[in-house]
């Protein structure tokens, strides 16, 4: 695992929101993989609920500034970077007063996903992969923690697939159990397809609910993990068809196990 690079990229990581069993899982990996001689940069979003002034928050210019397009709009990125306290780690915001402000995650006050959702995650998409093209930090691992992850493995495979940063990189993806229900997005598959993306690839988000966005991660990943216990079973039945590498939620719980997967199973 010495000098591995591994890019850690969830919607929730402690200590910077509450303790969810995504956001334990995106601090504690890391944590492990640094204590054996790896390499991590943690991503998420900026939330507005997240107090810059506590966690030391800073903005880096020379990484801020562009504009990502997003279904026809240019919307300004904005990157700041923190430190968790007593640990080797980077964590990086992905920021926009449009998309990250408001004081909530991706549910509203009565537990309903955002709409602009869809938006929300392209957004992070292209800004993670733009930020990371721009510290010119080659992954040999990109671990995506959550359904708002979802977009990662498709588009490093299609839309960044020229990119030579990312041609040796391993996509390995961690499944949750859903927390939302119904469709958040009726114009999803629209605002992917006007990236250029072929339909053959975007079909799942014509029904852009929990199961869809899971299945269009594990269709394009090359590791899955199960990291809820309560998964379900369509979802765990996907997982298993797929026949790739994979680890199923009671193996998960022990970190430990991540570095043996990381090094002879992807």
């Amino acid at each position: 695992m010495k000098d591995k690079r591994v890019l850690i990229i969830s919607s929730e990581v402690v200590p910077y929101l509450p303790q969810t069993e995504q956001a334990v899982n995106s601090f504690q990996i890391p944590k492990v993989i640094n204590e054996h001689g790896g390499q991590t940069r943690i991503f998420m979003p900026r939330y507005g609920l997240i107090n810059e002034r506590r966690h030391q928050l800073h903005e880096v210019i020379r990484l801020s500034g562009m504009n990502l397009v997003v279904n026809d709009m240019d919307m300004p990125l904005i990157i700041k970077v923190a430190s968790i306290p007593k640990e080797r780690m980077q964590v990086y915001f992905i920021d926009n007063e449009e998309y990250f402000k408001r004081r909530s995650i991706l549910h509203d006050d009565k537990g309903k996903c955002h709409k602009d959702n869809d938006e929300r995650m392209i957004f992070f998409t292209k800004g993670v992969v733009e930020t990371v093209k721009k510290l010119n930090w080659a992954p040999d691992i990109i671990h995506l923690h959550g359904w708002f992850t979802a977009l990662f493995p498709l588009y490093l495979k299609t839309y960044y697939g020229d990119e030579p940063l990312f041609s040796d990189s391993k996509i390995l993806s961690s499944i949750y159990a859903p927390d939302f229900e119904g469709t958040f997005s009726k114009n999803f598959e629209q605002k992917v397809a006007f990236d250029k993306i072929d339909s053959k690839h975007t079909s799942d988000l014509q029904n852009a609910n929990y199961e869809a966005l899971v299945n269009l991660a594990i269709s394009h990943s090359d590791g899955l993990i199960m990291a809820s216990e309560n998964l379900p079973e369509t979802v765990v039945n996907y997982i298993e068809e797929s026949k790739k590498p994979q680890l199923n939620f009671a193996d998960s719980k022990n970190e430990e196990v991540y570095i043996e997967f990381y090094s002879k199973k992807l």
